[in-house]
């Protein structure tokens, strides 16, 4: 009876924190940082702040988390897509990973918790750390495969990695009207690095 009750117990605190993330994920999203209050996110996650700081210490660790999942939502995204053929090739893969990566982030909330606040927010150290677990690692193991296939350019692999996955950041901010273009002239940089 004990173990079922510290079972239910922990379904319920998981659950809590779930909602708090979900709702701070949505207010984030529409708000920024700066705007979101503690009291918001609680009254959101129909908890009470007690139970918010039950689970967070304040409101940048409730951030960090959301950042942390929206960079492995993006990390799946990719892996998904860049393994949609049966032998792609590496370029291949990595132009799907990017295209991947870019629709993802068509999501206003998302470029804006990820490219706007969560740099100011955990500065840059800290998201560098979140990225390599989970985009960045996505593209060095990308860049990897393709240098190892011998399909692109034999180069320092994680400061390609970075140098790419900033231009796919900055791509990701660009309008709707422009996108076009960008995602053209990406193709053309990555494939710029074939043998």
């Amino acid at each position: 009876m004990q173990e079922a009750n510290r079972r239910s117990q922990s379904t319920r605190r998981e659950a809590t924190k779930a909602r708090l993330v979900s709702a701070a994920r949505r207010l984030f999203a529409e708000k920024g940082f700066a705007a979101t209050s503690t009291p918001e996110v609680a009254a959101a996650a129909g908890v009470t702040r007690g139970a918010l700081y039950h689970h967070f210490a304040d409101k940048t660790a409730l951030f960090r988390t959301v950042v942390e999942e929206e960079h492995l939502i993006l990390a799946m995204s990719i892996e998904a897509a860049a393994g949609t053929d049966e032998e792609p090739g590496p370029v291949k893969a990595l132009l799907q990973g990017g295209d991947a990566f870019l629709t993802a982030m068509q999501d206003p909330g998302r470029r804006r918790i990820l490219l706007v606040d969560a740099p100011a927010v955990l500065g840059r150290d800290e998201l560098d750390a979140i990225d390599a677990r989970h985009s960045l690692r996505t593209l060095i193991e990308g860049l990897g495969a393709a240098m190892d296939a011998k399909a692109i350019r034999d180069l320092p692999l994680e400061p390609l990695a970075r140098l790419v996955g900033a231009m796919f950041d900055r791509a990701a901010m660009a309008d709707e009207a422009t996108m076009p273009d960008y995602r053209k002239a990406m193709r053309a940089l990555v494939r710029g690095l074939k043998t």
